[in-house]
């Protein structure tokens, strides 16, 4: 695999990491072991059937709950812990026939690709909560879904095109993080009020 490929599949994977860790990790073992992806470096791994069953279970797991308005919040609370460092470690992994600099350097980006869209994800999906119908969680999730397996596929098939497009997602979601947040405490801020009144 060329440096390009091996570059937009460190970056794919960690940043659909940070939205479906699960579904990143079977979708990539998925299509190394049955769809003649040439996963690089060490992440070979991930074609082990061990590893696709436990990641597909999860990921199963994680579509309903990501589905339910507040349950989802809880669940990328504690998705905090893992994703972030799995887009590190993938990140990594692909750059495991690279020097261990070059292995560094993959840790250190991969994380913070993954930190972007989990923050993003995270924190949309908090301030859709506060809307009192169902449906805006239902299709942000079904979105992501989507968007972590599509990120899989472009990494794979048109790889110069996913790292623009992780680029330029890292670059908007940077801008908007501290914008989400503060709307987000804005609006919580009457509903602590009105709950402890």
């Amino acid at each position: 695999m060329d440096l390009i490929s091996t570059l937009s599949l460190a970056m794919g994977a960690s940043w659909a990491s940070g939205l479906r860790l699960y579904a990143t990790v079977a979708t990539l073992g998925l299509l190394g072991r049955y769809a003649g992806l040439d996963l690089p470096g060490n992440l070979a791994v991930l074609e082990t059937p061990w590893v696709i069953g436990v990641a597909t279970a999860l990921f199963v797991v994680e579509f309903f709950a990501d589905k339910i308005p507040y349950v989802d919040s809880a669940w990328d609370t504690v998705q905090t812990f893992l994703r972030i460092p799995a887009g590190a470690v993938l990140a990594a992994g692909a750059f495991g026939s690279f020097s261990p600099a070059v292995q560094m350097l993959a840790l250190l980006v991969g994380g913070s690709l993954a930190f972007s869209s989990h923050g993003m994800k995270a924190a949309t999906r908090a301030t859709i909560n506060l809307s009192p119908e169902p449906v805006s969680n239902v299709v942000a999730s079904t979105a992501e879904d989507g968007l972590s397996f599509g990120a899989i596929l472009l990494a794979w098939l048109t790889p110069v095109l996913l790292v623009v497009l992780v680029v330029v997602a890292f670059i908007v979601s940077m801008a908007m993080l501290p914008k989400i947040w503060r709307t987000w405490r804005r609006w919580r801020r009457p509903r602590t009020a009105a709950s402890e009144g």
